[in-house]
C-alpha cells in the first residue's frame, strides 16, 4: 500500500487534510487514527466530519466518554469511535461496529484496541507532534493519493 508523510504546521493544515480525506471516503471505509495523547486524532476526525457534513461549525465532541458518535452527512453515516477506554476488543460490537462496517464510514481513534478486529483494508493515519505542529503519515489505498 502507498505510504506518504506530510507536515501539518498548524490547525488550518490539519483542517485541509481532513477536508481532502472527507472527499475521498466511501461507505465501508475505515480510517485508523493513531498517535499519542494530544497528537491530533480528534482534531483530524473533527475536520473530516465537518467537511463531510458541509458545516464548518458542526459541533463534534470527542467521543472519549460515549465511545462512539454517529453523524448523518450528505456523504453517508460517519461513525466516530474513540476506543481508548475499551477493555476488550469484542466490546466494539456493543457500539455498533458491524453496522458501521456494513454501510458507514468509521473513524477510529485508538484502533490498536481492536486487535484482530481491525480490517486489513483501511487508511492508517499516524499523527505525531512535530515542532509547533504535527506530522501525518498515511498508508492506504492508492485512491487516497497525495495531498
Amino acid at each position: 500500500m502507498p505510504t506518504f508523510s506530510l507536515s501539518l504546521p498548524d490547525e488550518s493544515a490539519t483542517e485541509r487534510l481532513g477536508a481532502a480525506l472527507a472527499g475521498r471516503l466511501r461507505p465501508r471505509d475505515v480510517v485508523a487514527l493513531t498517535g499519542g495523547l494530544g497528537a491530533g486524532k480528534t482534531t483530524l476526525a473533527r475536520a473530516i466530519l465537518r467537511a463531510a457534513a458541509g458545516d464548518p461549525t458542526l459541533v463534534v465532541p470527542s467521543p472519549t466518554f460515549t465511545l462512539v458518535e454517529v453523524y448523518d452527512t450528505p456523504r453517508g453515516a460517519f461513525w466516530h469511535f474513540d476506543l481508548y477506554r475499551l477493555e476488550a476488543p469484542e466490546q466494539v460490537f456493543e457500539l455498533g461496529w458491524e453496522e458501521a462496517r456494513a454501510d458507514g464510514i468509521a473513524l477510529v481513534e485508538w484502533p490498536e484496541r481492536l486487535d484482530g478486529l481491525l480490517p486489513a483494508q483501511r487508511l492508517a493515519v499516524a499523527l505525531s507532534v512535530e515542532g509547533g505542529g504535527r506530522r501525518a503519515t498515511l498508508e492506504g489505498e492508492a485512491r487516497f493519493g497525495e495531498f
